[in-house]
């Protein structure tokens, strides 16, 4: 090739150019479109995914897990309270209502309906709390932080509330409620900061004649269970079976055509007590005046059936009103007349004179030389007063309360000392000294009496005249209740019967009876305690009936300061029942620590026991019996010195 010829053109490997062609002019581009189905295969196939993706999620909640989802569905929906049974009611031996229950509402919330996206408020427990603290009683700050609780659906905010307090409630509910939804209608997100509270039906425990026989009857606690005396003894019997309630409900509100799930709560049995109304009320008035007259700690007097072992009063003073435990003394409420335990001083001398008479080691009229001091072991002993030397019967001995003379008619026993201990001893326990009364009351003192090998020198000579052992004052009491019925001791009894739900009577076990010492003993006896309060020589001239014949025993015993354990005042207390011979009613009344005026037991308790034992009698319509009191003598004339009478030797027979 010349370098003036222009440069060819060499085909490409791939388009070999034919020989001698002109090429042919080139055609403009063209753009094709792709063809649409993959696209649409594409898309098919992601929509399939989705709507399998919604399948399998449809699947797991209404097949798989439908049962968990349904649980908490429901408990979001549905509401379960517990229905309060009924408590029984606590009546006397006429019916009358002593302790009963109203109608009342335990105030609760829901806190997840407090939260900020329940409530739609930022503070609906501090907002809540602000408007149910006034009317509820309570600090607000403990009703939010209340509000506030996690990980529950169930707080209580109050309970026992009268139906004036819910009803107050209940105003601010529908007001916040339609206040939401008139918000809700405006596009307001509706903030309803008081509908997580509701009420649960409940009662309040009532006690219709304030602090009338509380002692006996106790309290009930904030959660309506028995906390002391018979409703704490008895809380199974008048608590009942609680019930319960689920129902549908929205916004806080039940949903009535939602139906609803009860389980009926079964009420509690009525219980009707030994107590007479009118006598308790008499009883507890008449040491209510005394204790405070006499400046004293506290006292008791306990009233008892003495054929069928029923109390019919136990009153103590000072009492408390269940009502209103924030105004009680917690010194006072407990029942004193079973829970103290104290030296019962000369009261107890009629174990150690139906000792000497069943044992046959003396009689009513068994002359008794008493000097005004007597050296036994490591003490001189003396009686309440100074006096020249005594000539007294054995009746004598009784009724003028000689501690000299029980020493002497006590040493006759045995033939030594130790087997007179023993014997004694045998006494005080079958007359149920140191031993449980019989009631199964809660906190009841069973006393205290050491088995006579353990008695120490001064307590051989003491206990024959009460000190030196300790009772309570039922005990005291059925120990006169025994020798007036003939010799029979019945078990106390404060608990009638019960009345179930279904209105039938159950009456409550026969109490045990046990012969304690003879009828022919237990009769001379009441004649020897008619000379205590009959014979113008007797210590307890104050209890006189007029009308009725009376046995009954003074009691003056040092007292053992609970504070220091030291003896420190006196016991006053008298015992007795009457008619003396046809018994019908026991009558106990002791003092603890008189401080003002007379401590002797004749002057300040004498005088209850006939106020109480009057009304008694009335009250039980028990007719005097009319016959003449048997006057057993009281002194003897006495010899001249030449051939004055051995000690405690008896009388010659006619």
């Amino acid at each position: 090739m010349s370098p003036k010829e222009p440069p060819r053109r060499v085909p490409g490997p791939g388009r070999p150019r034919p020989a001698g062609r002109t090429p042919a002019p080139r055609a403009p581009h063209t753009i094709r479109l792709g063809s649409p189905k993959p696209r649409l295969r594409l898309v098919g196939v992601a929509l399939t995914l989705v709507m399998l993706v919604f399948v399998v999620r449809l699947l797991q909640v209404q097949a798989v897990d439908a049962s968990a989802y349904s649980a908490k569905a429901t408990e979001n929906r549905f509401a379960k309270y517990v229905l309060a049974a009924e408590r029984g009611e606590i009546t006397d031996r006429k019916g009358v209502a002593l302790a009963t229950s109203v109608d009342a509402y335990d105030i609760t919330a829901d806190p997840r309906m407090f939260t900020p996206q329940e409530s739609k408020a930022p503070d609906a427990p501090e907002q809540a709390a602000a408007l149910l603290a006034p009317i509820l009683g309570k600090d607000a700050k403990e009703i939010a932080a209340r509000l506030r609780t996690k990980d529950t659906r169930y707080v209580v905010l109050a309970r026992r509330q009268t139906p004036q307090v819910w009803n107050q409630i209940k105003d601010l509910k529908k007001l916040f409620a339609d206040k939401a939804a008139a918000d809700k209608r405006n596009n307001g997100p509706g903030a309803n900061v008081i509908a997580g509270v509701f009420n649960e039906n409940s009662s309040k425990r009532v006690y219709p004649n304030g602090d009338l026989a509380a002692g006996i009857l106790g309290y009930v606690n904030a959660e309506g269970k028995g906390a002391g005396g018979l409703e704490s003894a008895l809380d199974k019997k008048l608590a009942g079976k609680a019930g319960e309630i689920t129902y549908a409900q929205s916004g806080g509100r039940r949903v009535p055509t939602a139906g609803s799930h009860e389980k009926p709560a079964v009420p509690g049995e009525d219980v009707e007590l030994t107590i007479d109304r009118d006598i308790q009320w008499a009883a507890q008035s008449a040491i209510a005046e005394q204790v405070e007259k006499s400046g004293a700690d506290r006292g008791y007097v306990v009233v008892q059936d003495t054929r069928t072992g029923e109390v019919l009063a136990m009153a103590n003073a000072p009492g408390f009103d269940p009502n209103d435990l924030t105004r009680a003394k917690s010194a006072a409420m407990g029942n004193a007349a079973l829970q103290d335990v104290y030296e019962p001083g000369s009261t107890a001398k009629v174990i150690s004179m139906a000792a000497v008479l069943e044992e046959k080691k003396a009689a009513p009229d068994t002359h008794v030389e008493v000097p005004n001091r007597l050296h036994r072991g490591d003490r001189l002993f003396k009686d309440d007063i100074d006096h020249p030397t005594w000539y007294l019967t054995l009746n004598g001995v009784l009724a003028k309360s000689s501690n000299i003379g029980t020493i002497l008619a006590t040493g006759q026993l045995g033939a030594t000392q130790p087997e007179a201990n023993k014997v004694l001893y045998s006494y005080l326990d079958r007359f149920g000294i140191g031993r449980p009364t019989g009631l199964n009351y809660p906190g009841e003192s069973r006393g205290i009496l050491a088995r006579p090998e353990a008695w120490s020198t001064s307590q051989q000579y003491t206990i024959p005249f009460g000190q030196g052992l300790s009772l309570n004052a039922m005990q005291a009491a059925s120990v006169y209740s025994t020798v007036a019925n003939g010799g029979v001791r019945v078990t106390p009894t404060l608990v009638r019967g019960t009345k179930g739900p279904d209105g039938r009577f159950t009456p409550a076990p026969a109490p045990e009876k046990t012969r304690v010492i003879s009828p022919q003993t237990a009769k001379t006896l009441s004649e020897m305690l008619e000379s205590v309060v009959d014979d113008q020589e007797g210590t307890g001239t104050k209890a006189k009936i007029p009308g009725y014949r009376v046995g009954g025993k003074t009691g003056t015993s040092n007292r053992v300061d609970p504070a220091t354990g030291r003896y420190k005042g006196y016991t006053a207390s008298f015992a007795g029942f009457a008619p003396a011979d046809d018994p019908r009613i026991t009558v106990y009344c002791a003092i603890q620590n008189p401080t003002k005026g007379s401590y002797f037991g004749g002057q300040i308790c004498g005088p209850i026991y006939k106020t109480v034992m009057e009304f008694a009698l009335k009250t039980l319509q028990v007719a005097p019996t009319g016959a003449a009191p048997a006057g057993l003598p009281v002194t003897y004339a006495s010899a001249p010195p030449a051939a004055a009478a051995p000690t405690a030797q008896p009388s010659p027979q006619p």
